[in-house]
C-alpha cells in the first residue's frame, strides 16, 4: 500500500511539472528505500522536504525565469537532481535497514536538512532586491550565480534547515541536542555547497550569446568551460556537500 502511495506521489510531481519522467522514477526509487528503513516517519521528513521545495520552486517563478539561461537546472528535476538531493538520505535509509544504528538516522536527517536549506537559499534568495555576493572576490554577481551568498537566501538556508530539524527531533522523539546538530550540520552543508560552487563547480561562457552559464550546451552550440573541474556540476556539488556534512556529525557523536 506505501509503496502504491509512493508511485501515485511521483507520478503527481511529473504531472504538476515538479519531476521530469526520469525524476519521477528516481523520487520513487528514493521514497522506497526511505520507507524500507525509517518507515512513514522517514517518508513525511522526505515529503516535507519534496513539498516545500516544491512550493518555492513555483513561488514567484516568472520572476526567477531568467536564471533558467544560467543554471543546468530546471523547475522540472530529473533523475540526477533527484538523486543529488536524495540519494545520500535513501544511503543512510538502507544502511539503516540492514544494520540499524543510530548514527545512520542522524546522518538520514542531516542530508535532507541539508538539501532543504540549499533548495530554500537556492529558490528563495535570487528575489533578494539586491545582488549577491561571490564568496572568492565579495563582489556583488548576478543572481543564481554559484558560490554566491546573500541576506535572503542565507535566511532561507537558515529556515529550510531548521524546518527539517525540528520535523525529525519531533517524529524520531531525538533529544534537543540532536536536533541542534542536525539543525547546524544541516546547514554547514549549505555552506560547504556554496564554497565547493564557488571555487571547483564547473562555469561556461556561451559563444554565441556571451552569457555565463552552467549548461554545456546553448544557443545550439556546445559552450566553453571558464572555471571549475569538469566533472564537479551543481549534482555533484549537492550531493557531496550534504553528504560530507553528514559523515562530520557522525564522527562527532562517535568519537566525541
Amino acid at each position: 500500500m506505501i509503496i502504491l502511495i509512493i508511485i501515485i506521489i511521483g507520478l503527481m510531481g511529473n504531472r504538476l511539472h515538479s519531476l521530469s519522467t526520469s525524476g519521477s522514477l528516481a523520487a520513487v526509487v528514493t521514497g522506497a528505500a526511505v520507507f524500507a528503513g525509517f518507515g512513514v516517519r522517514g517518508l513525511i521528513v522526505l515529503g516535507v522536504f519534496f513539498a516545500t521545495s516544491s512550493f518555492w520552486s513555483k513561488y514567484q517563478s516568472a520572476s526567477k525565469a531568467a536564471l533558467e539561461e544560467k543554471l543546468a537546472k530546471g523547475s522540472a528535476r530529473d533523475w540526477r537532481q533527484v538523486l543529488a538531493n536524495g540519494g545520500a538520505a535513501a544511503a543512510f535509509s538502507l544502511l539503516y535497514f540492514f544494520q540499524p544504528d543510530f548514527l545512520w538516522l542522524i546522518g538520514f536527517s542531516i542530508c535532507i536538512a541539508s538539501a532543504n536549506s540549499d533548495t530554500w537559499a537556492s529558490e528563495i534568495g535570487p528575489l533578494s532586491t539586491k545582488n549577491p555576493l561571490f564568496i572568492p572576490s565579495l563582489k556583488r554577481v548576478e543572481p543564481g550565480t554559484s558560490g554566491a551568498i546573500s541576506l535572503l537566501g542565507s535566511i532561507a538556508a537558515i529556515g529550510g534547515s531548521l524546518l527539517i530539524a525540528v520535523v525529525s527531533t519531533w517524529l524520531f522523539s531525538l533529544t534537543i541536542t540532536y536536533g541542534i546538530m542536525i539543525f547546524l550540520f544541516g546547514f554547514i552543508g549549505n555552506m560547504m555547497d556554496t564554497i565547493i560552487g564557488a571555487f571547483y563547480q564547473q562555469l561556461y561562457i556561451c559563444s554565441d550569446c556571451k552569457i555565463e552559464t552552467e549548461k554545456r550546451f546553448h544557443c545550439g552550440a556546445k559552450t566553453v568551460r571558464i572555471k571549475g573541474l569538469s566533472f564537479v556540476d551543481n549534482d555533484m556539488v549537492n550531493f557531496i556537500s550534504g553528504l560530507i556534512a553528514a559523515i562530520a556529525a557522525i564522527l562527532l557523536i562517535q568519537f566525541k
